[in-house]
Formats: C-alpha cells, sequence, structure tokens
C-alpha cells in the first residue's frame, strides 16, 4: 500500500472503503467502532453519497443500516436520493428511496416530544392558514390549485386538516387527510387520517423497535413511484435570501401617500416588500432515455413548459470535455490519490455519471404583511407546527426558511413568496379562532383583541376526524 493511499484510509476510512467497493470491511468496520458517518470527503460528499455516487449498491445498503442520512445533500446542493435517481439503478434507487420515507417519519417522531412541550406552554388557538398558488401566466393560472390548511391546538394536542398534499414530478398531489398529534404522559401518539382511503396509520413514540422492524412497516416505494422517477427530471428550486432586504411598500402614486397599510381578515398589517430574492432552478436529464427525452418535447405540459423542464441540455460532465470513460461513474478515470487529495486540481472532473444540467435564476420580490398587534404568536404557535409538517411538504419547508428569517416586528399575517419562475404562493392566516365564520369544534368565541380561545379539546387533539 502507497503512503499516499496509506494517509487516505487514515484520513477517510469510510469514504476509502466505499471507494473500493470493500463493503464486508465497511460492514466490520462500524460494528467494530463509532464511524461519523456524516464526514464529509474533499469534495463535500458523505460515505453514503460517495456510495450513491459510485453505484457501490452494497456499501449503500451497510451505510444505510447503520444510519446515514439520505437527506444530505453535497456541496453543489443534490440530494442522495437525487444522485440515486441519476444512476438509473432501480434497484439502488428504490433502497434510498425506502429509507428516505423511513427516515422522514422518524424524524417527524423524534421532533414530536419538543413540540408537545412547545405546545403545552402556547395558548390554545384554532387557525386556518390559506394557501393560494398564483401565477402571472394564464395557462398556468388555471392548474393553480388553493387549499385551506385547518389547526386545532389545545394543550399538548395538535390537529391539521388539509386537501393539499404536496406538488411533485410537476403535479399537484391531492388527498384529504388529517394529521393529530396527542400529547400524552408517557410520549405521544402520532395519527394519519387518509379520508380517501378511509385508513388511519398511528405511531406511537413509546414503541422502540430496531431500524429493520420499523422500516417493514414502512410503506415500501411502488413501481409507479419508482417508474415516475426514473422517467422524469431532476429539478430542484431553492430560493436565495442570503442578500434579501425588506422595506415598506408605499401607497398612492409613486408613493406620495407615504407608507402602506392594509386590513387583512380584521387586523391592521404593514406592508413590506422584500428585494434582492434569487430564485434558482436547476434540471437535470442525464438518467432519462432518449425516448423519455422526446416525450419531455414533444408532450410537455404547459406548466413544465414555463419552467423550463422539457429543455435538454445536452453537455459535457461538468463543463469538462470527456475523451475516454473508464467506467459510468468514474468516467473521467479519477483515482483515489486525486479524488482524496484537496490540494489536487480536479479541473472540473469528478465521479458519478456525467451530468446534463440546466439552470435558470431569477430576482424576485416578495411581499409580506405584518401586523404588530396579532394575537398569534409567530415562534411559539406557528413555527412549530409549520417545522413539524415541513418534514413531508416541501411548500411549507419554503414558508419555513422564509419567516425564520429576521423579518421586521409583527406577525407575517399573509406572505406572497416565488416558488418557481412563474409560480407564487401567498399564504394567508384567517379565521382566528372561529371568529371570522363559524367553526363547529370550536366554541365560545372571544374577540380578535382577546388572545386566549375556548377550543374543544378532544376535537383540537383526539377527536376522530371526519368520514374517518
Amino acid at each position: 500500500m502507497s503512503s499516499t493511499l496509506k494517509g487516505v484510509r487514515e484520513r477517510y476510512p469510510l469514504h476509502a472503503l466505499v471507494w473500493y467497493n470493500q463493503h464486508s470491511e465497511l460492514e466490520r468496520q462500524l460494528q467494530r467502532n463509532a464511524h461519523n458517518l456524516e464526514a464529509l470527503d474533499p469534495l463535500g460528499r458523505t460515505a453514503l453519497h460517495l456510495a450513491v455516487s459510485l453505484d457501490h449498491r452494497e456499501c449503500v445498503w451497510v451505510l444505510l443500516r447503520h444510519g446515514a442520512d439520505v437527506s444530505h445533500e453535497n456541496r453543489h446542493g443534490w440530494s442522495v436520493l437525487q444522485e440515486a435517481v441519476s444512476t438509473r439503478d432501480i434497484e439502488l434507487l428504490q433502497l434510498v428511496l425506502h429509507y428516505r420515507d423511513f427516515q422522514r417519519m422518524s424524524r417527524r417522531l423524534a421532533g414530536i416530544p419538543e413540540l408537545m412541550k412547545t405546545l403545552r406552554k402556547a395558548r390554545d388557538f384554532y387557525v386556518e392558514m390559506k394557501w393560494e398558488f398564483t401565477s402571472w401566466v394564464p395557462l398556468v393560472a388555471r392548474m393553480c390549485p388553493s387549499d385551506v390548511y385547518k389547526v386545532w391546538k389545545s394543550g399538548s394536542n395538535l390537529r391539521v386538516d388539509t386537501t393539499l398534499l404536496g406538488f411533485e414530478h410537476m403535479t399537484w398531489q391531492r388527498g384529504e387527510r388529517s394529521f393529530i398529534f396527542k400529547g400524552q404522559d408517557n410520549g405521544a401518539l402520532v395519527l394519519e387520517v387518509d379520508h380517501d382511503r378511509r385508513v388511519v396509520y398511528v405511531e406511537s413514540l413509546a414503541l422502540t423497535l430496531p431500524a429493520s422492524e420499523l422500516l417493514l412497516q414502512a410503506m415500501r416505494p411502488t413501481e409507479e413511484q419508482l417508474f415516475n422517477r426514473l422517467s422524469s427530471p431532476i429539478v430542484t428550486t431553492h430560493v436565495n435570501t442570503k442578500h434579501i432586504q425588506f422595506e415598506r411598500s408605499k401607497s398612492g402614486i409613486w408613493g406620495w401617500r407615504g407608507e402602506k397599510c392594509e386590513v387583512v381578515n380584521g387586523y391592521n398589517a404593514k406592508v413590506y416588500s422584500a428585494s434582492s430574492v434569487e430564485l434558482v432552478t436547476r434540471t437535470r436529464t442525464e438518467h432519462l432515455s432518449e425516448q423519455d427525452k422526446c416525450k419531455g418535447k414533444g408532450k410537455a405540459s404547459p406548466l413544465q413548459s414555463f419552467l423550463g423542464i422539457a429543455e435538454q441540455h445536452i453537455g459535457f460532465h461538468n463543463g469538462a470535455h470527456i475523451t475516454q470513460t473508464a467506467s459510468a461513474t468514474n468516467p473521467s478515470a479519477i483515482t483515489a490519490e486525486e479524488y482524496f487529495n484537496p490540494r489536487f486540481n480536479l479541473r472540473n472532473r469528478d465521479v458519478g455519471r456525467p451530468m446534463n444540467l440546466t439552470t435558470k435564476t431569477q430576482k424576485f420580490k416578495a411581499a409580506l404583511w405584518l401586523c404588530e398587534a396579532h394575537p398569534l404568536s409567530l415562534s411559539e404557535q406557528v413555527i412549530p407546527i409549520v417545522d413539524l409538517m415541513a418534514i413531508s411538504y416541501s411548500h411549507f419547508a419554503k414558508l419555513r426558511d422564509f419567516i425564520t428569517l429576521r423579518l421586521p416586528p409583527g406577525f407575517p399575517i399573509k406572505i406572497e413568496i416565488p416558488l418557481f419562475h412563474i409560480l407564487n404562493a401567498r399564504i394567508t392566516f384567517g379565521n382566528l379562532n372561529g371568529c371570522e365564520h363559524p367553526v363547529s369544534s370550536v366554541h365560545n368565541c372571544v374577540s380578535s383583541d382577546s388572545p386566549s380561545p375556548s377550543s374543544d379539546t378532544s376535537t383540537a387533539g383526539a377527536a376522530s376526524p371526519r368520514h374517518a
């Protein structure tokens, strides 16, 4: 063994075993020693990320069984799951997707004790979060849905009703669901009620099972889910708020009437605009077959076309011309000594399949309406709920990223943020404690000046959801 290779094994023990696909030794190492599974190599990959990029399925299986994080992103912002899609290895994709869903469930459960603690301290309330998706493009606008998330909170109990489950593979996911969290002396009970299928999924924090048994209970990805991922572009969109600036909006012609204020659901709110909001959308297509690419060009939906997802940018591997392919996942024949030496200039060479990447960047303005006299507390009552929902729903994740910025003072009773280049989300908090429209499960409605509602405790946390 060369001194260089020996140094690699000392500095990056798990990565080195993954590089040479020594999965049996990797298993022994993880059983004997407590290694840092999330340690990064010089190119910003965890051992799991490297194993997926190299399509070393056995190493992926070992690392996942020992708890490697599927949600980790590399330095370019691509997740483990997205890299698994790019390999076109359906068995690898099934494995990664299965553990991704399991880890999502585990994180949701793990966060509930802290949520319950926060909920116990916060005042009880009922509120409706209205989500409206809008676009200035007429064809897209007609496809945009809306939904009202109904939220009950009583003591350490929480219930959220929704009919909009998310946006994935250019399709709005609909379904009538209720999420119920019941605080108990020995933990919490979590119920997900699927009203369409008349099924209730129940999880208890008091139940501790080995990961392998929990995985047996988790829903395995279907063939249709796998096919959809392999035949659709990999798309990631994020809002860059590094240079964001908030300023008061002006009223009247050219703002000569002064700072703008509006009444939103009975509350006076100051209107702010957020400038220098940068929306970045990146699309990868290297995993698509020629047939899928042709379908994408010829049969793209209006939404796909406007988002630029039907475009194919067939290029070189990360911008470098490839003259000879050593292997499918190491096309530029990088050696271990080159890869693991942070001082070595790879000249844009990398492992993984050659990437076909299209990037679009556009600056937007966001808007928010802030009410300094609103009874709800953003940090104590709203953010814990948004955090919990963000684990599974990307639109909640984008909302969380925005409301956890250093906002001007006041409660954001209304927010408008970009999701894609021509798609915005407008979120409005309303019907607080059922004062605007009666809610059968919320009684003794108090005025908006009083912050302490009187809610039906059983409905807020433990009632049987309708149609269940």
